[in-house]
């Protein structure tokens, strides 16, 4: 792929591009789903192509294309010129700074050699819904699915940058039903790695998943009312996640965030910290250089609640006459963009029983429905469902709540607790939001 984006960028050059970047990707993808004992689908795709940015004088242009012969490249060199010499000047669009290119790269452990077959995922698959659908009080499955796929990424440019990895996913999931009719309840469980050594059993995931389909059985309706919200990790990314989109460039240079004035004051409590660290070793998404070939390097985003940066690709720092904090992505046919990588919320000192014990009767959040935030406004509300805590405990399953708030609000408020672990790309421990408006009954 290293070979093929050179002779992308040799093309630009012949074709009277000032400068220009080659983005070169190849994937292989197998997954399979068996619901009820019986395979349901079974995918295998294979991809490569070469997404080619190019610049004449202020204006770029980019596109993308599967042919990697000679006149293919050549070909895809002279029309992006062509649509560049068309397109409008961008004084900020421009090659990343030469001093901030990656020049030594860190082993990430971002893949592994495991290389299954379908027949494998088959019966992964398959031992994840059977160990679900044995658990008693499961009534019906949605599936059991299991996948692996592998990518190889390589970044050539005009001005010196060359690098290449590879990355890996492996994937196992189950979702199960219990009840009937009107009474029915579904949850799910699942694992995504880097390493196939790293996946709990198909088993664990089965059983997981039974487990929480059936702690929802029965639930109740409540009361309209304020009370401690409490967000289990895996509902709880959600507000990072908006976190996240409020401080990227994108939304800053726009003035369409709720934050856009407030780089350098107090967000959150003292004791939060939030960290985007793409050089975590297995994560998800870790890389050792970003989509510009900017170095990669951990960072605190957040410290002592203080908001210290915005996400940044080049563009975006040009335009707020600030450097790009190496967090540019992109695909093929598109531009860079900032965007995270491996970020996380720091996990507090108290774990989530002391925490209910603490905060008080509550509603613990399972699984948010819907994208209810306006990140012009911070207005943030959507459906739930999880458990009612009483005294410290989960008390009965709740379903069919609203819940509104404000993320300015929300997040000086928020209390973090110490179960923080690295599941996704983006991670949060238990978190806790006091005082917070449920629409129930």
């Amino acid at each position: 792929m290293l070979t093929r984006a050179k002779a992308a960028i040799t093309a630009a050059k012949k074709a009277g591009a000032d400068a220009a970047d080659a983005l070169a990707l190849a994937s292989s993808d197998l997954s399979t789903s068996i619901r009820n004992g019986k395979p349901e689908s079974i995918e295998q795709a294979e991809s490569a192509g070469i997404g080619l940015r190019v610049f004449v004088g202020d204006a770029s242009a980019t596109l993308s294309t599967s042919e990697f012969s000679a006149d293919a490249l050549a070909s895809l060199a002279a029309n992006a010129v062509a649509i560049a010499r068309a397109a409008p000047a961008d004084p900020y669009s421009k090659l990343a700074d030469s001093a901030l290119l990656a020049k030594h790269f860190t082993p990430l452990e971002a893949a592994d050699e495991y290389l299954p077959s379908m027949s494998d995922l088959q019966a992964q698959a398959r031992t994840a819904e059977a160990a679900g659908r044995a658990t008693q009080g499961i009534t019906n499955s949605e599936g059991g699915d299991a996948s692996a796929s592998r990518h190889t990424i390589a970044l050539v440019t005009s001005h010196g940058f060359e690098g290449a990895y590879n990355s890996a996913r492996y994937a196992i999931s189950a979702s199960m039903i219990a009840g009937s009719g009107d009474a029915m309840q579904r949850d799910y469980d699942y694992a995504y790695v880097t390493h196939h050594g790293d996946l709990p059993t198909p088993e664990s995931i089965g059983q997981t998943a039974a487990k929480r389909t059936i702690e929802r059985m029965n639930p109740r309706k409540i009361a309209s009312q304020t009370a401690t919200i409490y967000f289990e990790p895996r509902a709880g990314r959600q507000l990072l996640s908006a976190f996240a989109s409020a401080i990227s460039g994108s939304s800053i240079t726009r003035g369409t965030s709720f934050l856009k004035d407030a780089l350098g004051t107090k967000i959150f409590s003292d004791s939060i910290r939030i960290t985007d660290d793409p050089l975590l070793k297995r994560g998800l998404a870790s890389r050792a250089f970003d989509a510009e070939g900017i170095a990669a390097s951990a960072m605190d985003f957040v410290a002592g609640g203080v908001l210290k940066s915005w996400v940044l690709d080049t563009r975006s720092a040009n335009q707020l006459g600030l450097k790009t904090t190496g967090h540019a992505s992109r695909g093929l046919a598109s531009s860079p963009h900032p965007s995270t990588s491996n970020l996380y919320l720091h996990g507090g000192t108290h774990t989530p029983d002391e925490l209910f014990t603490e905060l008080g009767d509550g509603f613990y959040i399972t699984e948010t429905i819907g994208h209810g935030t306006n990140l012009i406004t911070g207005d943030f509300s959507v459906g739930a469902s999880g458990f009612w805590i009483e005294k410290g405990m989960r008390a009965y399953p709740v379903s069919e709540v609203t819940i509104a708030g404000n993320l300015r609000e929300m997040y000086a408020n928020l209390v973090a607790a110490n179960d923080l672990t690295f599941t996704y790309a983006t991670n949060v421990p238990t978190l806790a939001v006091p005082r917070m408006t449920i629409a129930g009954n």
